[in-house]
């Protein structure tokens, strides 16, 4: 019996290797004794997988795909994106050589990018495995030359999971706000649609089970989800069964739009990095899913320190309510980050900020969800030769980054460069490094050398007839390893 135990450990020990099913742990030097025996290796397989960009004739997508360099990683592997109709399994890919991948990359360090155009884009599903899955990361980005929502909507393709929180969304009369379901697995998802406002639940009996089929993505309109029309709303997407990627696309048709990501998980404290510094209105939501209220001390991280901005020390968000406040330009010229603590006890919160530039008819927006910290690794792909703002947040300690420019997807050498993020300040890189030689577009890397932990997100701006299109995209650890634990004997005496 005691062998049989042990080996059954022994399998789940190689099946972590090869999957990546393991426990993504934390930093060294941790107080469990079973961490200190893990050994991180690079992940084998990952999958991403990228929303319908646009119902519009007008909009112009390109995608950009990149995984850095690992140390560790196979030498081969393969990387591509499929149309979601046409992501078929394993075994299927064989007998249809007609599913011809809508992008492939075929070494890390080496981004690629393709395009598309009109309204006949598809969702895409996403695989990298080998020495290309480690930390990969796609970027997809639509802009629009007119109509609701038009300017710059930029997301970073996610991985599937079933449970999600937008703080954020809207069902207010001049917003189309749809949220995208999408299925890359071989059996149908279940997914439960919740919207939470200033008073508590609005859904209606529509969000109950929404069927995803297999390799599909399905968009709902989120006002047809809702009993009333709501400014400030909380959307809650759970997966009875299966797994889904769900991103949430916002139109206005004055203010524009981009994509509402996820906010982190709930937690009692949150970074919701990279303000511009020409925010002309800031928008903080937060919910508290758990059965307390909450009150949180609101600071503002600036470049020389963090302060508190006058009138707004505080904000109370009730259990099950979406709170919502204007903090109009706070960041008053200057980049920041907002950072949320409790003032008393701890209650887990979920929060983003939507944030607008411009002025009159020429405004445009952009959403900032609460983002986990940078962790060993991040990465953003789609960077170009101009109009990349790179911020980054020490919150607590002072914090030493390298940031690392890739090649171009049409050449160029990679750069680095380290700098100083000091303790409570935000540090916004305007010029971050650029490969010598650029041709195309080129991603960034951010890697902590030492101090705190840092938090980050990337403005990519492209201003058009005075229109400051934009997008800011979330710079969470690219999860690029897993801690698999070592063996604490031999097993090879047990065959004796």
């Amino acid at each position: 019996m005691n062998r049989t135990t042990q080996s059954l450990i022994a399998v789940v020990v190689a099946l972590g290797a090869v999957t990546g099913f393991a426990a993504f742990g934390g930093p060294e030097g941790t107080d469990d004794a079973g961490a200190k025996s893990a050994a991180r290796l690079p992940v084998e397989r990952t999958s991403l997988l990228c929303p319908v960009p646009s119902s519009s004739d007008l909009a112009e997508t390109s995608y950009t795909a990149f995984t850095p360099k690992a140390d560790g990683a196979e030498a081969k592997g393969k990387a591509e994106l499929l149309p979601v109709s046409k992501a078929l399994t394993d075994a299927a890919k064989e007998k249809d050589k007609k599913a011809k991948p809508f992008l492939t990359q075929k070494a890390p360090g080496e981004p690629v990018a393709g395009e598309a155009s009109g309204a006949e884009s598809p969702a895409l599903i996403g695989t990298a495995d080998g020495g290309l899955a480690p930390g990969w990361t796609v970027q997809q980005t639509t802009t629009y030359a007119a109509g609701s929502g038009r300017g710059m909507h930029g997301i970073n393709c996610t991985a599937p999971d079933t449970d999600f929180w937008f703080p954020g969304a809207s069902t207010a009369k001049d917003r189309s706000d749809y949220v995208h379901l999408t299925n890359p697995d071989d059996s149908a998802a279940v997914v439960d649609v919740e919207l939470f406002g200033p008073d508590g639940e609005v859904t209606s009996a529509v969000g109950d089970s929404i069927q995803v089929q297999p390799h599909s993505s399905v968009p709902v309109l989120l006002s047809t989800l809702a009993d009333k029309k709501v400014t400030n709303l909380t959307m809650h997407v759970t997966a009875r069964s299966g797994r889904v990627a769900a991103a949430v696309q916002s139109s206005d048709e004055k203010l524009g739009g981009d994509w509402l990501p996820a906010s982190a998980d709930p937690a009692d404290s949150l970074v919701l990095p990279g303000i511009p510094k020409d925010a002309t209105s800031v928008r903080l939501v937060a919910y508290a899913p758990g059965a307390d209220d909450a009150d949180l001390k609101v600071q503002l991280a600036s470049p020389t320190g963090t302060i508190t901005p006058a009138g707004h020390e505080s904000l109370q968000v009730r259990s099950g309510m979406t709170a919502a406040v204007d903090l109009g330009d706070v960041t008053k010229g200057e980049a920041g980050s907002l950072v949320l603590s409790p003032t008393d006890r701890s209650v887990p919160v979920v929060a983003a900020l939507r944030v607008t530039r411009g002025k009159g008819s020429k405004q445009e927006t952009a959403f900032i969800p609460a983002t986990p910290a940078v962790g060993a690794r991040a990465t953003v792909a789609d960077n170009r030769a101009k109009g990349s703002t790179l911020s980054l947040v020490a919150p607590e300690k002072t914090a030493k980054v390298k940031v690392t420019a890739s090649a171009g997807t049409g050449g160029g050498s990679p750069a680095t460069k380290t700098y100083t993020v000091k303790g409570g300040t935000t540090l916004a890189i305007a010029d971050p490094p650029k490969p010598a030689g650029l041709k195309g577009a080129y991603a960034l890397t951010v890697e902590p050398v030492s101090g705190g932990p840092v938090y980050g997100t990337r403005m990519l701006s492209a201003p058009e007839e005075g229109l400051p299109m934009f997008t800011i995209q979330p710079l969470p650890d690219d999860r690029g390893t897993v801690e698999v634990p070592k063996a604490e004997r031999d097993l090879a005496v047990l065959q004796k």
